[in-house]
């Protein structure tokens, strides 16, 4: 039982004497109750300063000595002795006081006549002395807190309100790029292109880009800002240049940025990923994304830039640096893993630039990227011709079945071939619509359509009636012709016999995190099945090639060797070279040793042990009966943890945490809803671990509601938009819509980089003659002011009337 040492009796009323409370034993604050339910007892301040102000009020003389840690935990005060308009009752059940809140009720003067309580409260009293260093004391501290608040109010004034210290005019020009900003990050979203093309025959202000059409939508809805600028301004005159236009992009762009990189900064760890190549203005760039777990614990994947690639391995690792160090601020030490998407000839480069990034930064892990199947990775990583003909001739048969009319065709197609499989023909009618050619399966899928992909290709290329367009004519021609190549067909029949021993450990890998961590302790098993394959060759080679062959005899495509062997053995019979040996030594023995040291070198020993790592998943450890050892596997990570001498404690004390749980709480089954747990932030090391394996690029988004992966939302992006009308800054913004745009922050940010300039003309748009666009020679009018007396040292006098935005960089 709780009991209140008071220092008077129990008749006694607060309004009578000072009630200060001694408490032997730290109290919550809901049991520190007065003896009268509508009297409350608070702490003592913690303040230095109002805790000697409140002594000082009590004249209390014993509590002079006493710290403000010790008076706020053995001491407490009526709220009685408080002005009332310092009590602040905020329910029923809470009262609390102002911050600025000092006792100041007290009766002084009735002990005097009651000496029965004398010996209860000593209250001092003051000498001259004493009322004088308290007037000091009060003074300076009210001086101190009059110049605070006057220094705080004038810094305020400074940061908060920068309006008052705005001329007119730079308030005018900072609404009307507000305005050009909502513009553009609007078009931005909606993917909508800036300009437009203009047919042949029509001049320009004629035919206005979708950026001058959203401005006068706006002017007409009521944007003041915008009509100020304007009035006066020909209809057909063009408000801003390619360049102006350009400006605000990047402005843009780097904002977005901006909000990115703060996200992962804040986060500290992350992964980088690079895209396949993609074409803007006409060369090509490296897409780069960052993969981290923000703030709220969630995965995010996001796009970050273009870098323009570099036919040299070292000189693209080196931007990549710069990019990553020097302009985003981040460190590569932070990096925890990389993935690299590539096709065609920039594999080999890719593969390079993977290398030296791991030896230079041991802890970014090499991994495949889980937007990619495992499969189809191990096929593009492989520098083959015929491997990478087989692989291109894939993307070609993705883009031309984005066509409804030919994804129509291949189904009349599929049901011809197999007529008396109607099991079948379904099965493969509905892979053809869900993006086969990115399966697991996809090799096998193309072995089984391999027939009615090549009668579909006929079709269209006959195209009765005229049904097709001629660049679809064109298109199906030229994959037919690759699709019935006796070389085509024993390649494909060979990538499905090898990759059928990765398919199911490609499956599991991005699947959920049960199936990664038993994928990885599977691998053994994966690799000594290749190895047995590599081992007895020739017998595996002899079945898979009697597969093609008889594949090929449908398709009607005679059996033998390239054109292009046989050209450069002119030395040697053509009936000497045998078709089966042939493609034993050049197709299946190297796909083989390819893909085995592709599997070996992608998953090494660190890769291993990061993935086994995953056994901290509370629903991994159940499956493992508890019985799991993430201390053999920590040391990859060790150096991440915020207290790494405490990990072999604290993990013990999770396993104890889940194995004697209730029998209604189910196991976290992923990473994702691990870390959405209220209690893991009291198991720092666990926390922070989830937290580095969850941004491992090997591993998929296993959480709904957030935003797709920044690689699909570009790819939607190219799909979609042109070459020609393709923006690295559109792309950005369009891409990262989901990110906050402050328009405040781009305004600030473009006054920074091009101030307006000083001599021009405010409220007015274009040049008096309307048939002039804005920049070029000023028209000869009358009511120009006269050049002739020039102001001295005005260098130039006149500008443009355009309200243009200066091109002009400052440092």
């Amino acid at each position: 039982m709780l009991i209140l040492i008071c220092l008077f009796g129990i008749q006694s009323t607060c309004q009578t004497f000072i009630c200060i409370h001694f408490v032997p034993v730290l109290l919550p604050s809901s049991l520190l109750w007065c003896f009268k339910s509508t009297v409350y007892i608070v702490f003592w301040c913690y303040c230095i300063h109002r805790c000697r102000m409140w002594v000082e009020n009590c004249r209390r003389a014993d509590l002079e000595a006493k710290t403000a840690e010790q008076l706020n935990k053995h001491y407490r005060l009526c709220a009685k002795h408080f002005d009332p308009a310092m009590v602040c009752k905020t329910s029923l059940y809470r009262t609390v006081l102002k911050d600025t809140a000092i006792p100041t009720m007290f009766d002084l003067t009735s002990h005097l006549t009651n000496p029965h309580n004398r010996f209860r409260k000593q209250i001092k009293e003051l000498t001259e002395e004493d009322i004088r260093k308290i007037k000091e004391r009060r003074l300076a501290v009210s001086i101190t807190q009059l110049m605070s608040k006057k220094d705080s109010t004038a810094e305020d004034s400074r940061t908060n309100d920068g309006d008052p210290q705005l001329s007119p005019e730079e308030k005018e020009f900072r609404e009307y790029l507000h305005s050009l900003f909502k513009v553009v990050v609007l078009l931005g979203k909606q993917r909508i292109p800036l300009t437009t093309d203009r047919p042949a025959g029509v001049s320009e202000p004629d035919c206005r880009s979708n950026f001058q059409m959203l401005l006068h939508y706006h002017m007409n809805a009521g944007d003041a800002g915008l009509r100020k600028r304007f009035e006066g301004t020909a209809v057909n005159a063009r408000h801003l240049s390619d360049a102006q236009q350009g400006q605000l992009l990047e402005v843009c762009e780097s904002t977005v940025r901006e909000e990115i990189l703060m996200e992962v900064r804040d986060s500290r760890f992350f992964s980088l990923v690079t895209g396949d190549l993609v074409e803007f203005d006409g060369e090509k760039h490296l897409p780069l994304f960052l993969r981290f777990v923000n703030q709220r614990n969630l995965l995010r994947e996001e796009f970050l830039d273009l870098l323009p690639f570099e036919e040299s391995e070292q000189l693209l690792v080196e931007k990549l640096e710069g990019r990553l160090s020097d302009r985003w601020g981040l460190s590569m030490e932070d990096c925890r893993g990389h993935a690299h998407k590539a096709t065609g000839t920039s594999t080999t480069k890719m593969k390079a630039v993977a290398v030296m990034l791991t030896e230079k930064y041991p802890l970014a892990l090499h991994m495949p990227c889980s937007t990619t199947a495992l499969n189809i990775h191990l096929a593009n990583s492989l520098p083959f011709p015929n491997v990478q003909n087989v692989m291109e001739a894939l993307r070609k048969i993705e883009a031309f079945f984005r066509r409804p009319s030919a994804q129509g065709e291949l189904e009349k197609a599929l049901a011809s071939c197999f007529q008396g499989n109607e099991e079948k023909e379904s099965a493969l009618r509905q892979a053809s619509r869900a993006r086969w050619t990115e399966q697991h399966n996809v090799f096998d899928l193309m072995v089984d359509m391999l027939e009615s992909l090549v009668l579909c290709m006929d079709n269209v290329r006959h195209n009765d009636g005229g049904r097709f367009p001629g660049d679809v004519v064109a298109d199906a021609y030229s994959i037919s012709e690759i699709l019935a190549d006796f070389e085509f067909v024993v390649t494909v029949v060979i990538l499905k016999n090898t990759l059928t021993y990765t398919r199911a450990f490609g499956r599991n890998l991005q699947g959920e995190t049960q199936e990664v961590f038993f994928a990885a302790n599977s691998l053994t098993a994966v690799l000594h099945s290749l190895n047995e394959v590599i081992d007895n060759v020739d017998v595996y080679h002899e079945f898979w090639f009697e597969e093609a062959a008889g594949l090929a005899a449908e398709l009607g495509v005679a059996a033998a060797v390239p054109r292009l062997f046989l050209r450069k053995q002119r030395s040697a019979d053509p009936g000497d070279v045998q078709a089966e040996a042939y493609f034993k030594e050049y197709v299946t023995v190297p796909v083989m040793r390819g893909v085995i040291q592709e599997v070996e070198e992608m998953f090494s020993e660190s890769n291993l042990k990061a993935l086994k790592c995953l056994s901290l998943v509370p629903a991994v450890m159940g499956q493992m009966k508890f019985n799991t050892s993430e201390e053999n596997n920590a040391d990859v990570y060790r150096h991440d943890l915020p207290s790494p001498d405490t990990l072999p404690a604290e993990l013990h004390c999770w396993r104890i945490k889940w194995k004697h749980r209730g029998k209604e709480v189910r196991l976290p089954t992923s990473i994702h809803e691990t870390l959405q747990l209220p209690d893991v932030k009291f198991f720092p090391n666990v926390n922070s671990f989830l937290k580095v394996l969850s941004a491992l690029p090997a591993l998929r988004f296993d959480h709904d509601g957030e935003a797709a992966p920044a690689s699909r939302r570009l790819r939607a992006y190219l799909e979609a938009t042109p070459p020609a009308q393709r923006s690295r800054s559109m792309a950005v913004l369009h891409v990262n819509a989901h990110v906050r745009h402050d328009l405040d922050v781009m305004v600030d940010q473009y006054c920074r980089l091009y101030p307006e300039d000083e001599g021009e003309p405010t409220g007015e748009g274009e040049p008096t003659g309307e048939e002039e666009p804005a920049g070029e020679a000023e028209p000869a009018g009358e009511e120009e002011p006269a050049g002739e007396a020039e102001p001295a040292g005005e260098e130039e006098p006149m500008e443009e009337d355009t309200p243009t935005l200066t091109t002009t960089k400052t440092t």
